[in-house]
């Protein structure tokens, strides 16, 4: 603080616009003066706080207050920068910081390469490249049926409690195999959830190529505000001047859009749809358009949107906002969760559009049969509930069903492999009416397995000594039972 009261002085003698403060709502800072400047440019106060300018309106400023003490009438205020800027560099990763990048972890300062502007605008279409890389996220389910590649947007949405920190995290940490960096941003936390991911991140390895940055429910509402464009910015700087493949977790833009809704309350402006302001679409939009992949480095920045829907209605105004604007969506569902599938994927809703980019041949055969054996089984599983006899399809239906199903049941403590998955998934679906798989048995036993693999021509002799090991043949039962018989 006392650098920033000696750097003031400085600003005042470089004769950069100056202003006196007029009026003050708590973080809202009207200033008289101040001009000429442009909306974000960073303000520097007297007493060592800063701000952004958010308006400029005839002879007055209003200005967005990031300090923790509120300011006084009277208080002098000078333009530092034509626009609002973070520190970023290459020694934030594996730390924990607030959204002014001070350091939280007890590790020490942490030097800064440069500073990158928050409200930074996305690269132009020019110099941009087609997807088509696949990012390994070690969720068979994801990686299978709904893959994501690098540089897309892909949306995480689901209700309180079912599995989204934890699905966001357990993505975070399979990235200690590969050299991606993940960018974590936590948005208006409680404190016991802080302290629960950056646990997870540190007990399994993750955070160790992981940012992440924090603002909590005791932050102010600008914090809150600024949160997820500060990550967005370390990513794009570790992107664009390092040369290196980046994820960023926004983790949850409902907070974010909760915050900048007060802020936009308070200002005065318009309430539009559910009292948001009109440009709540714009202020996510800028932030996640900022993902893709460059022509020139072949290098990826990846969004991963987290949203809350309240009661699983995936039709309001933020969930559908938000798939507007990415590539796709994983949907968690609470009745998934609570018949115990982790993580509670919904496979009728979730959907990818640019993900399939990502996979080989015969991951998209895999993909294809699988969703097709899926919806055989929902319609199978439709018919016995009438109690009639089935036909021998709908019962390999039923029976390779509830295999996919468990194989896709999944803790977030652990990952497998693309080729675990393949070679799990081939196994199951070249299984008969009669077949016998222990689908534990069979997890814990595949890396063994898997390790063996060096060519493509490896992966059909391996699924052999997978069938003659794990499968048995048991015959099958003359009539035609229901499901509740065929899972006796």
């Amino acid at each position: 603080m006392l650098q920033n009261r000696a750097h003031f002085k400085k600003l005042l003698e470089s004769k950069n616009p100056v202003g006196e403060v007029v009026a003050v709502n708590k973080f809202m800072v009207r200033v008289r003066g101040l001009q000429p400047c442009n909306v974000h440019s960073l303000v520097l106060f007297e007493d060592g706080s800063k701000g952004f300018v958010s308006e400029v309106d005839g002879n007055s400023t209003k200005v967005m207050h990031m300090g923790k003490k509120e300011l006084k009438v009277g208080t002098v205020a000078v333009i530092q920068h034509d626009q609002l800027l973070t520190k970023v560099g290459e020694d934030f990763i594996g730390r924990i910081i607030s959204v002014n990048t001070e350091p939280l972890d007890g590790k020490g300062p942490i030097v800064a390469d440069s500073a990158w502007a928050i409200f930074n605008k996305a690269t132009n279409i020019d110099s941009r490249e087609l997807l088509s890389e696949q990012l390994e996220t070690g969720i068979m389910v994801v990686d299978s049926v709904f893959p994501i590649v690098k540089g897309q947007r892909m949306a995480l949405l689901g209700d309180a409690k079912s599995g989204k920190s934890t699905f966001a995290s357990q993505i975070a940490i399979n990235q200690q195999k590969t050299d991606q960096i993940v960018v974590y941003c936590l948005i208006a936390k409680r404190k016991i959830d802080v302290d629960a991911i950056i646990n997870r991140l540190s007990e399994n390895g993750g955070i160790d190529n992981t940012i992440v940055v924090v603002s909590t429910i005791f932050d102010s509402l600008v914090l809150n505000y600024l949160a997820p464009y500060v990550a967005c910015s370390m990513a794009e700087y570790l992107w664009l001047k390092k040369d290196r493949d980046v994820i960023v977790v926004y983790d949850d833009l409902t907070s974010h859009a909760h915050a900048y809704r007060e802020i936009s309350l308070l200002s005065g402006s318009s309430p539009g749809r559910d009292s948001y302001p009109g440009d709540m679409f714009y202020a996510h939009s800028r932030l996640l358009e900022r993902a893709g992949r460059l022509n020139s480095s072949k290098k990826s920045l990846t969004s991963i949107p987290v949203a809350h829907v309240a009661n699983g209605d995936i039709t309001a105004y933020l969930p559908t906002n938000i798939m507007s604007i990415t590539d796709g969506q994983w949907i968690l569902d609470m009745d998934t969760f609570r018949n115990g599938f982790r993580p509670a994927l919904n496979l009728g809703l979730s959907v990818t559009r640019a993900g399939g980019l990502g996979h080989n041949e015969r991951q998209k055969k895999i993909a294809v049969d699988v969703l097709r054996l899926l919806a055989d089984y929902r319609e199978a599983k439709e018919f016995s509930h009438f109690g009639s006899e089935l036909s021998d399809l709908s019962r390999k239906a039923l029976f390779l069903g509830d295999l996919i199903l468990s194989s896709f049941n999944q803790p977030p403590s652990i990952s497998y492999s693309l080729i675990e998955q393949q070679l799990i998934l081939s196994l199951i679906m070249s299984l008969s009416l009669g077949d016998h798989l222990d689908i534990e048995e069979l997890k814990n036993g595949i890396k063994e397995s898997a390790n063996k693999y060096r060519i493509a021509s490896d992966f059909d002799k391996i699924l052999t000594e997978l069938k003659n090991k794990y499968v048995s043949y048991h015959a099958a039962p003359k009539s035609n039972p229901t499901i509740q018989e065929v899972k006796t």
